[in-house]
């Protein structure tokens, strides 16, 4: 599978400069799990579009208890990782198939100190465990389905509380998507107010 195209479009009636967060959720977690923003578009004015590629392949890494980060790998769902004791330090490794072919797991193979995992999609984080423990695991399944909204003061990668993640309601399925608008309308302010709501045009199929 090749990336698909995105172009968000902000013909909302917005004054407030919002900004528009995507995320995933992983779906092999319960559904209360933390989530990361993925994407935070910022200062896109009225009229104005902000293109990104929603890609296919995953990215892993994981970081130690003493604060080192590994390099990036190219995952697929159905790919386990995990990190070890090398001669040189602490490593990550293709470990062979996952327990499910839709998903991706990230094992601390140590034998002490916890570890972090991460999964990118297109060079951001997309999500993320931390405080695996010696012998445990990070399991992590996503579908071609993103949730965007509008909220505030969120920088890109951050953790989400429960609290955004609740307001941020509108779910869009990319699945057989090439490319597709998404088109950002309501807004305003006083009496003629109204909600945001986010729409696809433009659709192509892949």
């Amino acid at each position: 599978m090749s990336a698909i195209q995105l172009n968000f479009i902000n013909k909302s009636n917005d004054q407030n400069n919002s900004e528009i967060v995507i995320f995933q959720k992983n779906m092999a977690t319960s559904f209360d799990e933390i989530a990361i923003a993925w994407k935070v578009i910022k200062n896109c004015g009225q009229g104005d579009y902000h293109p990104f590629t929603y890609s296919s392949v995953l990215q892993v890494a994981m970081s130690d208890s003493y604060g080192n980060y590994t390099p990036h790998l190219s995952a697929m769902p159905g790919q386990a990782f995990e990190m070890v004791l090398a001669p040189s330090g602490d490593l990550i490794q293709y470990s062979g198939p996952a327990a499910s072919s839709k998903s991706i797991e990230l094992k601390n193979s140590l034998q002490r100190g916890a570890v972090s995992g991460y999964v990118y999609r297109d060079g951001s984080v997309i999500a993320m465990k931390s405080n695996i423990a010696p012998g445990q695991k990070a399991v992590f399944e996503f579908t071609p389905t993103i949730f965007i909204g509008v909220a505030s003061q969120i920088t890109q990668g951050q953790i989400m509380n429960s609290a955004i993640i609740s307001n941020i309601n509108t779910e869009i399925s990319l699945l057989g998507l090439a490319s597709a608008d998404i088109v950002m309308t309501g807004g305003g302010s006083g009496a003629n107010a109204t909600a945001f709501a986010f729409s696809l045009e433009n659709v192509k199929m892949a």
